[in-house]
């Protein structure tokens, strides 16, 4: 399977920077396609964590190329210093590749992410204020800036004093802030010319010859289906298509050349931020699976909202990503429970469905449905095969297989690469 894309299920954080570092083992190439530093991914190799916001997972991994894709949003400071974290620990980031289409996140769009956040007052949606959004927003309107802006300092400085003509004028009238000098902005950003100009390729040319040459490809999303801007939970979502069509439109790689697409869920639902959450826990239960689950953000340290899984989410997420696997993560986190409820469908206003709503209106207001499931007291953390684990975590792990309609390749029972089930081959 030479090209295969890696998504995310649910709001995110459900673990898939621990499987695209372990499918990353034995790939050629690991691509980050879409979003920027404002989410993370946890690797923890032989008790050591690592955590990256911009760095393709597969960074940690000797023999691949870890790329950038255009789909990205860039910010150089945070790249470097991820850089030089990962290298003062003894690993390796000098095969890093990034495209020349990638855009940069100036700080001029972090001042207004937070500023135009805190003037939604009630109306937030939760972003992490890392200029994420403004940057996405500058891209869609033709102000944005992109990483090969950085080799010719006239244009680059051109876009810079373009694009603030507009933001100041915002930030003197309408939010009361002091104006943004654009030369300093464009020297701060000529700052990183140099370090990065032997990293710029053309990654589609680069990703695409490498599938010709029978290399392997993996495609990592940041954020998840449910964060998606056309499929998630709009407004409440990121700026970007982290479903498996972003992977082409993020790389230049086209469809017709991916394999595979591997949607990672975990055993429960999560998400940070503001927006509907169907099987949200807000009592001691919700508590419990977030102290259990360590379910705090790894970009912004947010406590997590936690929830039991939602097999309507999952389902939708297979069919708009046309999903080929499932990874599900943190089933250990779910031992000792007497049963588990899982959501099989909502209850709209008296109507019973077990596909997503229409309407975001609608899934405002949907109600789960639960199913109870038995569950198991046994420790599963040291389990390495299916039929291993205790009746009741097997029944649990083949239901959300048959409520999903997409089968469970790998489950994850521990943070480390080693501790998971393989059910399914993954690469072939």
């Amino acid at each position: 399977m030479p090209a295969v894309v890696v998504v995310g299920t649910q709001w995110g954080d459900e673990g898939k920077g621990k499987a695209t570092d372990q499918l990353g083992q034995g790939v050629d190439y690991v691509v980050k396609f879409n979003g920027g530093n404002n989410a993370g991914h946890t690797v923890v190799i032989d008790g050591e964590t690592f955590a990256f916001h911009l760095l393709p997972a597969g960074v940690l991994t000797p023999g691949v190329t870890p790329v950038i894709g255009n789909g990205v949003v860039v910010d150089l400071e945070v790249l470097f210093q991820e850089i030089e974290e990962i290298t003062s620990r003894g690993k390796d980031a000098s095969a890093l590749k990034i495209s020349a289409n990638a855009h940069l996140i100036p700080s001029y769009n972090r001042v207004m992410d937070r500023t135009t956040e805190r003037f939604l007052g009630a109306r937030q949606l939760g972003t992490t204020g890392r200029g994420i959004g403004p940057t996405y927003a500058d891209k869609m309107n033709r102000v944005g800036l992109r990483v090969q802006d950085l080799f010719d300092e006239s244009i680059l400085r051109q876009k810079v004093h373009s694009a603030l003509a507009q933001k100041n004028s915002l930030l003197l009238k309408v939010f009361n802030r002091p104006a943004i000098d654009p030369d300093a902005v464009a020297d701060e950003l000529l700052s990183y010319a140099d370090r990065v100009r032997p990293m710029v390729v053309d990654t589609s040319l680069l990703l695409n010859q490498a599938l010709d040459a029978g290399k392997t490809v993996l495609f990592e999303a940041g954020q998840a289906t449910m964060l998606d801007i056309d499929h998630g939970t709009y407004p409440f979502v990121t700026s970007s298509n982290p479903t498996a069509g972003g992977a082409c439109t993020g790389t230049g790689v086209g469809p017709t050349r991916i394999d595979a697409v591997v949607g990672v869920v975990k055993a429960y639902t999560t998400r940070v931020g503001e927006g509907p959450f169907p099987t949200e826990l807000t009592d001691a239960m919700g508590e419990r699976l977030r102290a259990e689950g360590g379910e705090y953000g790894v970009t912004t340290g947010r406590p997590r909202r936690c929830g039991w899984h939602d097999a309507v989410v999952t389902r939708y997420a297979a069919r708009v990503n046309g999903l080929t696997d499932l990874v599900m993560t943190k089933l250990d986190v779910l031992t000792g429970h007497e049963t588990i409820p899982v959501c099989v469908a909502y209850d709209v206003d008296g109507e019973v469905t077990s596909e997503m709503p229409l309407t975001q209106t609608d899934f405002h207001h949907a109600k789960p449905v639960y199913e109870e499931l038995p569950g198991w007291s046994e420790d599963i953390t040291g389990v390495r095969r299916f039929e291993d684990l205790p009746a009741a975590a097997r029944d649990y792990v083949l239901r959300i297989e048959e409520l999903a309609g997409c089968r469970i390749s790998a489950i994850g029972v521990g943070a480390g690469r080693e501790a998971t089930i393989t059910r399914h081959r993954l690469l072939g």
